[in-house]
């Protein structure tokens, strides 16, 4: 019988841990604080509860301090990788790579949008994932909770499908991220 792989898929994969591999190795050669936020720490989450069941992402989105830029600007750059800040977002680029491919940073205690109704949560001790530094979950889903994007939703429908977001949590939730949470679970 013959065995498929999709090479692709794969190879997305690789290069999104080689990229967080790397993120790591110049934070902590640095000593400086961070966690994956958004699609990739969705994906860490549900494939540790449901293996299979993750959406991958293209990007890797970090919440650092803001007055930690400038250290980190410096800190990557032996690691092969440059600060931008391109279109009112600061990322940091591998060279040669496009922006899509970026590690976007969210900045801890601000708001991502005017919008959004609460701030990023403040820096949080990490929860460790194959070698990856997380944002703990009940952080993740108030970002997502507050951004609600389209894509933040069905990342929000993937945590609750594969019962990382539990009764507890929302019970932890204020009343218009309950309310959201709910029409998640209604509509997806």
């Amino acid at each position: 019988m013959a065995t498929y792989v999709n090479t692709f898929f794969e190879e997305r994969v690789q290069n999104l841990f080689a990229l967080a591999e790397l993120l790591e190795k110049a934070f902590s050669t640095a000593g400086l604080d961070y966690a994956v936020a958004g699609g990739l720490a969705t994906y860490l989450y549900v494939e540790e509860r449901e293996p299979d069941a993750g959406r991958l992402t293209r990007d890797i989105d970090i919440v650092v301090r803001r007055k930690d830029l400038p250290a980190i600007a410096r800190a990557v750059e032996p690691f092969g990788l440059e600060y931008r800040h391109v279109a009112g977002v600061d990322m940091l680029i591998q060279h040669g790579q496009s922006a899509r491919r970026a590690v976007h940073m969210i900045f801890s205690g601000e708001k991502v949008m005017e919008q959004y109704p609460e701030e990023t949560p403040a820096m949080l001790p990490p929860q460790m994932l194959h070698g990856i530094r997380l944002v703990p979950v009940a952080a993740l889903v108030r970002m997502k909770l507050s951004s609600f994007r389209l894509k933040d939703q069905m990342h929000l429908k993937d945590l609750d499908d594969a019962g990382v977001i539990t009764p507890e949590l929302v019970a932890e939730l204020g009343p218009a991220h309950r309310e959201r949470l709910e029409q998640v679970r209604a509509s997806l």
